[in-house]
């Protein structure tokens, strides 16, 4: 059931008339049932994987929680720890094992077979909606009860909400239970302006989502369909748009999650804090699907960094190669190996692990640059805070950033680099005045509204980054501008996404993910 469809709204209208009409005790049932719903939407087979991971993260945080209580001595709290390890390995196992036969094991049959000739059998199981999503953010749980951060949930339908909430199944965020579990069973009065900024965000997410990323999705798909049939500039072109639906189809969902559920009143975490921004690129990951990076921060890691094998490492190379090299080896392997998992998240192609890889160089490369910089800078006499070294930290981020486009959005990495090839040395520029553009299955009059969209998306931005809160300020306004801002875009929405002529699929793009 994809968020842009009839059958969803529908959803959420008839499941916000059930929350706010019926006993406030049984809220967290009605969101159960329609979660339930929108996953039965795509078959008994989805909801069969949902069960599993539930069940078995659920008897985990039980047992987790039970040990927990035990008491422990010095002897037998080593091998209560043990348990506990054990436990936590087995869940991991059978779920991310799971997850490995489902979305990556035919990938692996066909790459053993193409090395070795070894022909292993496959599968082609169903890939459900968010089951990387989902089954994160229940790892998360398990990892959280054996470090006895909270207690666990003791009533498995609380908790098989909490694994199944509906807007954050598409895309995220991957929320932790303290943040997220008490506020689905807690009841909500109805507040009229929760469900007003509700309706203003996912009205937001919509118009971006509608009207600039699916637009930008005609050119994006023309180019890279038949890349050899265009030079370097228009192939360079066609990335940028790649680069505006990303950005708008990503943040455009989250805003969608984030106001559908503060229409029950639940408050997501953030997923998504302008990453145009960003002045570097660890900066820009700490923008970019923010949930996922902490994420792997706390259960990767840090755990990898502070385990003792990389405590050894980092005095090995402290004693041996000495230096700034010696000192950020450990974290900078740690560093790569969550940059590689990042980019086997995002799917069995070669290309994402060159993906997670080449960011993975960059930070390391800009660790063991950070010295050298700031000796030039000081050299140089440029200041600390000066516009124009923040202005080419904003420029230097974003190139590196659409270098990195070509490899996610090419079908295989080697097409990726023959695209870079051609984009430096050929970059056929009379392409730009020969009206190619307009045969990208776009008219003038789409490129303006993309152009148009993407400048008010990047003002909100750079009001927001700036701290400006923009719902909130429209408060202090007159009735007839809060009702301007509503209907306005709620018409651009009608007329320039839903109604629009030559519509086009409105899948989003981490759907696949």
């Amino acid at each position: 059931m994809a968020f842009t469809s009839p059958e969803f709204l529908i959803l959420v209208l008839a499941a916000l008339l059930a929350y706010y009409l019926l006993p406030k005790r049984v809220q967290w049932v009605i969101l159960l049932l329609a979660s339930c719903a929108f996953y039965l939407a795509g078959g008994i087979g989805a909801m069969v994987y949902l069960l599993y991971t539930t069940v078995t993260t659920y008897i985990a945080g039980r047992w987790l929680g039970a040990l927990n209580q035990k008491r422990q001595g010095s002897q037998a709290g080593a091998k209560l720890k043990r348990r506990k390890k054990a436990i936590v390995a087995v869940t991991a196992a059978a779920n991310f094992g799971l997850l490995f036969m489902v979305k990556y094991w035919d990938a692996t049959a066909q790459a053993m077979d193409n090395l070795t000739g070894l022909a292993l059998p496959r599968l082609d199981l169903l890939l459900p909606l968010g089951l990387s999503f989902y089954m994160f953010q229940s790892m998360g749980y398990v990892i959280d009860c054996y470090r006895g951060k909270y207690p666990p949930q003791r009533n498995i339908a609380k908790y098989a909400l909490f694994v199944s909430f509906f807007p954050q199944m598409v895309q995220g965020p991957i929320s932790r239970f303290n943040q997220l579990g008490p506020q689905l069973t807690q009841p909500h009065p109805f507040c009229a302006d929760q469900v007003k900024y509700g309706i203003q965000l996912a009205m937001w997410g919509y118009l971006k989502k509608l009207v600039i990323a699916d637009r930008a999705a005609v050119v994006v798909n023309t180019v890279f369909q038949t890349p050899e049939n265009y030079g370097g500039a228009m192939t360079a072109i066609a990335v940028g748009f790649y680069c505006v639906q990303l950005y708008c189809d990503f943040s455009g969902g989250i805003d969608i999650t984030r106001g559908v559920a503060q229409l029950f009143g639940i408050d997501l975490a953030e997923n998504f804090r302008r990453p145009v921004f960003a002045v570097s690129l660890t900066d820009y990951w700490r923008r970019w699907h923010i949930t996922l990076g902490s994420w792997m921060k706390d259960y990767v890691f840090y755990p990898i960094s502070l385990s003792k094998p990389f405590a050894r490492l980092g005095k090995f190379t402290r004693r041996r190669i000495g230096g700034r090299l010696g000192k950020i080896i450990p974290t900078s392997l740690a560093t790569f190996l969550v940059y590689f998992i990042i980019g086997i998240w995002h799917g069995a192609n070669f290309r994402y692990i060159a993906f997670g890889l080449w960011n993975g160089v960059l930070i390391t490369g800009a660790l063991l640059l950070a010295g050298p910089f700031v000796r030039l800078r000081t050299r140089l006499h440029i200041a600390e805070n000066s516009k124009w070294l923040h202005g080419f930290r904003l420029v230097r981020t974003m190139l590196l950033v659409f270098i990195g486009r070509y490899i996610t959005r090419a079908p295989r990495l080697l097409v990726a680099l023959d695209m870079l090839y051609t984009t430096v040395a050929s970059p056929c520029l009379y392409q730009l005045r020969d009206g190619t553009l307009l045969r990208l299955g776009l008219q003038a009059t789409d490129l303006a509204v993309i152009a148009v969209g993407v400048a008010a998306v990047l003002v909100v931005e750079f009001l927001q980054e700036r701290g400006m809160q923009v719902r909130k300020s429209l408060e202090k306004r007159n009735p007839f501008l809060q009702w301007l801002c509503i209907l306005l875009p709620l018409l651009i929405l009608l007329f320039l996404g839903i109604l629009r002529d030559a519509a086009i699929s409105s899948e989003f793009i981490y759907k696949q993910f």
